[in-house]
């Protein structure tokens, strides 16, 4: 008999990957208020009455809460929205695991520190700035205090789902170059790591499997900035001589980009390193795999076309 998963807010770029992950080995039911794939059955985990009577029909071994706003700007200005979501059904699903005494998966993010150290590992104290950020930390605390049973993860600048699922940086990049954009301004005061969603969701199957249940940083290892992670992609599409970046300071998109973020949001798998269960591998390697396996369709012409234009020009 497989074991049973319910993954909760499974509809975005995280639960793309754990749904290729997990799909094969174990029984899982995937959840979401937004039902973009044929995989996923309607469910706001917002709703506690709703959330606990289709995770309690289930039977799940494990309950993953995945789901998350994760936008900075609609957090600072939808408060109400984001505490609800990212916190008070957090508290939801610690009530959820604990009567059905199964253990839980928490996701948290590098967001939670205030940027003023260049690294933080697995111990260091957090420090929120943003709503976001305090919503994130205040799901993490209530996990850590109450949950009889749990995996906290933390991941870094998340990179996964494809062009369909991917709201973050590098497919924001990739539309700009995909349609034809030459000139990128990109910021050169903002430090992280990257986080590939498929070695995330291997590493969870690993420490869930292992069942060393704690709280862990998990990011792609390597150090890097916003700048770099750029200049990388555009390496990759093997557009490096047709594309000029122009290195600005945050204050540049601020306009746009109005919620405080920290400097740094590094992060060291120090705690999976001690416990030997490091799988993550180098950002710069998680990124190539993630272009060939997620981009190659959608590119297909566009890099060509992009790069015909340029020597005409």
């Amino acid at each position: 008999m497989k074991k049973k998963i319910y993954i909760a807010g499974a509809g975005g770029m995280l639960g793309e990957a754990f749904y290729r992950i997990f799909k094969n080995e174990y029984q899982i039911k995937c959840t979401d208020k937004d039902v973009n794939e044929k995989w996923l059955s309607f469910l706001d985990f917002r709703n506690f009455g709703l959330y606990k009577q289709d995770v309690e029909e289930f039977k799940p071994d494990y309950l993953f809460h995945l789901g998350a706003y994760t936008d900075l700007e609609f957090c600072e200005l939808n408060l109400e929205d984001t505490y609800l979501t990212n916190t008070t059904s957090v508290e939801n699903a610690v009530m959820i695991a604990n009567q059905l005494n199964i253990p839980l998966l928490y996701i948290s993010t590098a967001g939670i520190f205030d940027g003023k150290k260049d690294f933080y590992d697995d111990w260091d104290e957090p420090n929120p700035l943003g709503h976001y950020a305090r919503s994130k930390y205040m799901g993490e605390r209530y996990v850590r205090e109450n949950a009889k049973r749990y995996i906290i993860c933390r991941a870094g600048w998340m990179m996964g789902g494809g062009p369909d699922k991917d709201k973050k940086f590098i497919n924001k990049l990739i539309k700009q170059l995909a349609s034809g954009k030459r000139d990128l301004h990109i910021v050169n005061d903002k430090d992280g790591t990257p986080t590939f969603t498929v070695d995330f969701a291997k590493n969870v199957k690993l420490l869930i499997e292992k069942e060393y249940w704690g709280l862990y940083n998990l990011v792609c290892n390597g150090e890097t900035s916003r700048i770099e992670v750029a200049q990388e992609l555009v390496k990759i599409l093997g557009l490096e001589h047709d594309v000029t970046f122009h290195e600005v300071n945050s204050s540049y998109f601020k306009d746009t980009y109005f919620a405080p973020r920290p400097t740094s949001e590094r992060l060291i798998n120090r705690k999976l390193e001690l416990r030997n269960m490091n799988i993550m591998r180098d950002w710069k390697v998680a990124l190539k795999e993630y272009i060939d396996d997620y981009y190659t369709s959608y590119l297909d012409g566009k890099i060509t076309a992009i790069k015909e234009l340029s020597t005409t020009l």
